[in-house]
């Protein structure tokens, strides 16, 4: 038996989420809700619904929330008062305090609730986090990330900061298996636009280990690069190509006792694995759809984590804020 699924919102997330469920093995794909949308009557071969309650009256199992985030709340609600598990785009929602009543209330109707948080997905990023599960660059020292390019037209209702810097949040969290314990922003809004356009943050997590991001919407180029340094070596992840690379720390003996003395490291072998490079949407996917079919949440963002996001990006916001504030 398929599970029965849909889509409620027809954004550009909205059409590749779509264009996944209606091959995705498993899962009979029914169609779109979007009361805006223009493109025509059917994506994929399936119908475009206009109206909700018509909509959600064709029988779902599970949905994904592709809607502009100011919206995923009431319809976060509405789905799980009927019952549907739900893959809910990030981030989850607008705020903390609205993101922890969509993760009450999923728990308490049973239900499954995922983000798409697609990083996680990364064949690249898998890699790495397996790998230094493994002890491949021992203890993890820093995490730094930049993710640059372009402003996207389709971003009306966030910042630079829960847009983009959400997937650096949670990627380094998830791949380090640590937590936030403190996070510093500065923030700049250089375009005119309502919400802020660049970031820098640096955080501590839980083990020690410092984390830099580097974020904006006004870089000429594209560029999403993850440099995980430890003790023993670096992984440098580029999510775009879904390349991983390894440096690996090189012994490098001196007679020159004063630079024998001096605790650092040489450059040594360079690695670039060959990797299987799956979809990360249909990776996604697969995990959603299977843990709607075992009522669990393992292999998927929980609400929960993509909560603790929310918060950190609030956390950013409000501190880049206040040190502008400081400068007027």
């Amino acid at each position: 038996m398929s599970l029965r699924a849909g889509v409620l919102g027809l954004g550009v997330m909205g059409k590749h989420h779509s264009r996944v469920l209606n091959q995705l093995e498993g899962v009979e794909f029914k169609g779109v809700y979007d009361p805006a949308d223009t493109v025509g009557k059917t994506i994929e071969g399936k119908p475009i619904v206009k109206d909700l309650d018509e909509f959600l009256d064709m029988g779902f199992d599970y949905c994904v929330v592709s809607a502009p985030t100011i919206y995923h709340l009431e319809i976060g609600t509405i789905l799980a008062e009927r019952g549907i598990h739900a893959l809910i785009e990030k981030p989850v929602a607008s705020t903390t305090a609205d993101a922890i009543t969509l993760t009450d209330l999923f728990a308490e109707k049973g239900l499954v609730g995922g983000v798409g948080h697609i990083e996680r997905y990364n064949p690249a990023l898998q890699s790495a986090r397996q790998r230094i599960a493994d002890g491949l660059i021992g203890d993890i020292y820093q995490i730094a990330t930049r993710r640059q390019g372009p402003f996207p037209g389709r971003i009306a209702d966030v910042g630079v900061i829960k847009d983009l810097a959400s997937h650096d949040i949670d990627l380094t969290a998830w791949v380090s298996q640590q937590e936030y314990v403190s996070i510093n922003a500065r923030t700049a809004h250089r375009s005119g636009r309502a919400h802020e356009d660049m970031l820098v943050a640096v955080g501590t997590l839980s083990k020690g280990t410092i984390a830099s991001h580097t974020v904006n919407w006004l870089t000429p180029f594209k560029e999403r690069t993850t440099i995980i340094t430890g003790e023993l070596g670096a992984l440098v992840v580029d999510t775009l190509s879904a390349d991983l690379t390894h440096y690996q720390n090189g012994v490098v003996g001196s007679p020159w006792e004063s630079v024998a003395s001096f605790r650092g490291v040489a450059e040594g072998d360079i690695t670039t694995f060959a990797l299987v490079k799956k979809e990360p949407l249909l990776a996604e996917h697969e995990a959603f759809r299977d843990a709607v079919l075992s009522h669990g949440d393992l292999g998927i963002v929980t609400l929960k984590e993509g909560t603790d996001v929310v918060r950190i990006a609030e956390e950013l916001a409000l501190d880049g804020l206040e040190h502008r504030l400081k400068l007027d």
